[in-house]
């Protein structure tokens, strides 16, 4: 009776082991036809046309500008602009990725990228398309943060870059409520950027922080900056006129390499802003995109700027 019982016992862990088997199988088989059956490439509806793109681009080439927008959708690249490389806060992330140029077709083949992507300024177009899909976009035709959604859509990440976009929208306009609160609602601020001999003053979607500051924290600019800089984006100034359209508070982005001597100036130096230690200076090769990855960092400046923390 015993040594049944063991046989019985025997045969029913055969079974058991049969059927788990048996389920394991079926999973890995269903696993293997579900992934068998996604699609390779999805259709992009771009500002020139529909273009077929890879469903899950390995080996991105970016020519001019979202770098950072590739990078903070977890996306591999293999080339980007000389701006972006430049850029300081982008050298761990870039690290082994190739500088490019719409004019160097040779380097681009070799780098065998599987999309294409950059400004619609962009040369050989028609060219690049024969490498690989290719994908323009007009800057300013929609702003910064439908861009965003925008790249992620032709990356098949929508979901992820809508989220990001979600969060980012509440963070701003809590620093906007935060920031009025502590400087008031009606203090003014003005951007401004020294490039090779010329100053520029800027509105409110040239980067630099200036989308955030304007436009989802709700700070003011002053009405000089308003009339001549909002409508193009920017406006080239003199150093002498500079206290005419610096607000209260003076937002600095530096090029290193610049002719900044009109900082040792009397005009400078007795700029109310500049007086009362509302001057904030930053490194402009780290300000100066408008992707999630800089304007993270351009928060957490002005946070730190404005509020002390």
């Amino acid at each position: 009776m015993k040594k049944n019982s063991l046989v019985v016992i025997a045969i029913l862990v055969m079974f058991v082991l049969a059927a788990c088997g048996g389920s394991k199988e079926e999973s890995t088989s269903a696993d293997k036809e579900e992934k068998e059956s996604e699609p390779t490439t999805i259709t992009y509806e771009s500002e020139s046309g529909p273009v077929e793109v890879p469903a899950d681009p390995q080996r991105v080439l970016v020519l001019s500008s979202f770098a950072g927008n590739v990078m903070a959708l977890d996306v591999s690249l293999v080339g980007v602009d000389s701006w972006s490389k430049m850029n300081p806060r982008f050298a761990d992330k870039l690290a082994g990725v190739e500088e490019v140029t719409d004019e160097n077709l040779e380097k681009i083949i070799e780098l065998d990228p599987d999309l294409i992507v950059g400004l619609s300024n962009i040369k050989n177009v028609e060219k690049l398309k024969e490498i690989a899909p290719t994908v323009t976009f007009t800057y300013g035709a929609v702003d910064y943060l439908t861009q965003h959604v925008e790249i992620g859509k032709l990356l098949n990440k929508e979901k992820e870059a809508q989220a990001w976009v979600d969060d980012f929208k509440t963070r701003t306009q809590q620093l906007g409520d935060d920031v009025k609160a502590e400087i008031g609602e009606d203090a003014t601020v003005t951007v401004i950027e020294s490039f090779d001999k010329q100053l520029y003053v800027f509105g409110d979607n040239w980067g630099r922080g200036t989308e955030i500051l304007y436009q989802e924290m709700g700070l003011k600019m002053p009405e000089k900056v308003k009339e001549m800089a909002l409508s193009d984006g920017y406006y080239a100034l003199s150093a002498e006129v500079l206290p005419e359209f610096t607000g209260d508070y003076l937002i600095f982005s530096k090029h290193k390499d610049a002719d900044n001597s009109f900082e040792e100036t009397e005009t400078f130096k007795n700029i109310p802003a500049v007086k009362n230690n509302q001057l904030y200076t930053v490194d402009a090769m780290e300000f100066y995109f408008n992707d999630p990855l800089t304007l993270d960092y351009q928060l957490e400046f002005f946070k730190e700027s404005f509020l002390g923390n």
